[in-house]
């Protein structure tokens, strides 16, 4: 059996600065309430985010350098990446991957929107079917029956790029619209606003983290697809990888794939950011 407590025990307490239990006074909601002064909002950016895929790019890059200083290049080597061949080459990659996303995206997106409304729901399988096809045929065979139809050239590697690329960014704006709450929307039509309003206002702003993740991997999976538009007169980094390979140089081979790596590394954390600068406000990272 417990002693009483003394008398001032409790004034003690109070001066003391304990907190007391939710027995002794305080109820069990305000003990397990955390202070405002503690609770802080989540940062949208942080400098891990910022510079640790910069810096292991810079350290990646500088490695190679220093490895091609000291490499014996003979004369094969040199003529295949003499005369600008490899900012060629690069800069061709990245126009393949640049020009692949914008039209993934003006295809994908307003596709997925068509999908989620009423009127278009029946279409659903059949376009996700073919967007399965189109992702799930290997990238070379895609490309090679691309270049029987449409021959040699930039066309053929850019559709085959397209098509395998579709599917990420159609299939998270369908999720991303699908996942909203439909409470909300009915608020939204309530006050007034047009479909087309709360569309553009409501539906798409909160979907913009699915969609925006799905152009990511689109990204991503550009970078790589590109490395075989070789194979249909496309160019890109794939001239040197293959140019390494059928020669078999390893410094050529050894510095188109590294810097297809580098520029994979660098699309995605462009992406990553895009990601947090672009997200409502409002809303959980």
């Amino acid at each position: 059996m417990s002693s009483p407590e003394a008398p001032g025990t409790s004034r003690a307490r109070e001066t003391s600065g304990e907190p007391e239990t939710p027995g002794t006074g305080e109820s069990a909601a305000d003990a397990e309430a955390p202070s405002p002064a503690h609770v802080r909002a989540p940062a949208r950016l942080s400098w891990q985010k910022l510079t640790i895929v910069p810096a292991m790019l810079v350290l990646l890059l500088l490695a190679t350098w220093l490895w091609f200083q000291q490499a014996d290049l003979d004369a094969v080597s040199e003529n295949a990446l003499s005369n600008g061949q490899v900012s060629q080459a690069l800069w061709e990659h990245i126009e393949l991957t640049a020009i692949s996303t914008f039209f993934v995206l003006i295809i994908a997106i307003p596709l997925g929107i068509l999908l989620t409304r009423r009127a278009f729901r029946k279409a659903t399988p059949v376009a996700v079917a073919i967007a399965n096809m189109g992702q799930a045929t290997p990238a070379i065979g895609l490309l090679a029956l691309l270049v029987i139809w449409l021959g040699i050239g930039r066309k053929a590697a850019l559709i085959g790029m397209i098509a395998y690329a579709v599917l990420p960014v159609l299939s998270n704006t369908m999720a991303g619209l699908k996942a909203n709450d439909p409470t909300m929307l009915e608020a939204a039509r309530g006050i007034g606003m047009s479909p087309m309003g709360v569309l553009t206002r409501v539906e798409l702003p909160l979907a913009v983290p699915l969609i925006l993740a799905g152009v990511r991997t689109a990204l991503v999976l550009n970078v790589g697809t590109a490395t075989l538009a070789v194979f249909g007169g496309g160019g890109g980094l794939g001239v040197l990888i293959t140019a390494g390979i059928t020669n078999q140089r390893m410094p050529v081979l050894v510095l188109g794939s590294i810097l297809t790596v580098a520029l994979a590394l660098l699309v995605d954390w462009l992406a990553s950011l895009a990601e947090v600068l672009l997200r409502p406000r409002g809303l959980d990272l």
